[in-house]
């Protein structure tokens, strides 16, 4: 049976097996290795994530993954008193169901891979334009997030790695270092655009082959073509599925 890589985490995770999806990519580096699995959620926050986690990583699991990624916080960030009041959650709180999310994971399984990966940037003048652009006039008069806010959140994600000994991927910082970063890297000032989505790609690769779980380092889930004798194709078989 092949390994699992899961996906968990909001709309830019659900989003990431579309065409240029950081996800997709992923999913084809490790074709025939190991089954990257999506679940990922649009508009949820990390205290309605807690509701799901048993039904995704249900305890007694006799095939736990052997990595998953945690990526919330772009709607845990929304501000208070905004349009999407809906989805905010402190910060105190997003840490705090942050670490509930792990520890139940490596309850789990202490051997899986856990990552966390910090919310993404914000380009307040992307998302007005992008509400303008739905609602005309109707549109808020003000951000319903900020890149201020959003990097708070971030830095929980950072501190929580580092307290839990688990690697983390600062999207929020990494994306920063990239002039012009609102518009090559973001949409509609929040989702990815295919070089946005790259770049999460790129990391979630780099911190998974540094923990040993490199895609070409790991086996094939039956024979390569090449090791099949056409002769006698069972003796590949044999040695590689006994």
């Amino acid at each position: 049976m092949r390994s699992q890589i899961v996906l968990f985490g909001d709309s830019i995770t659900e989003h990431s097996f579309g065409s240029g999806g950081w996800g997709a990519s992923l999913a084809d580096n490790y074709s025939r290795k190991a089954d990257v699995v999506l679940r990922g959620y649009g508009g949820y926050n990390t205290r309605w994530a807690l509701f799901l986690l048993h039904h995704i990583f249900p305890l007694g699991s006799a095939t736990p993954p052997v990595a998953a990624t945690i990526f919330f916080g772009a709607n845990d960030a929304a501000l208070f008193g905004r349009t999407s009041e809906r989805q905010h959650v402190p910060k105190e709180e997003y840490k705090e169901n942050l670490r509930r999310i792990v520890h139940h994971l490596k309850e789990f399984s202490l051997t899986m891979l856990v990552v966390i990966i910090t919310p993404p940037p914000v380009d307040e003048e992307g998302r007005m334009a992008y509400a303008r652009s739905l609602y005309g006039e109707k549109a808020m008069e003000l951000p319903e997030r900020t890149n201020e806010v959003t990097g708070v959140y971030a830095q929980q994600c950072v501190e929580l790695a580092k307290e839990l000994g688990i690697p983390s991927i600062n999207l929020w910082s990494k994306m920063q270092e990239t002039e012009g970063w609102q518009k090559k890297f973001l949409s509609d000032g929040l989702h990815l655009t295919p070089e946005g989505n790259a770049v999460v790609h790129r990391e979630v690769a780099r911190v998974f082959g540094e923990a040993g779980l490199a895609a070409a380092e790991m086996p094939y889930d039956f024979p390569h073509h090449s090791q099949i004798d056409g002769k006698n194709p069972e003796r590949a078989f044999q040695i590689q599925c006994s």
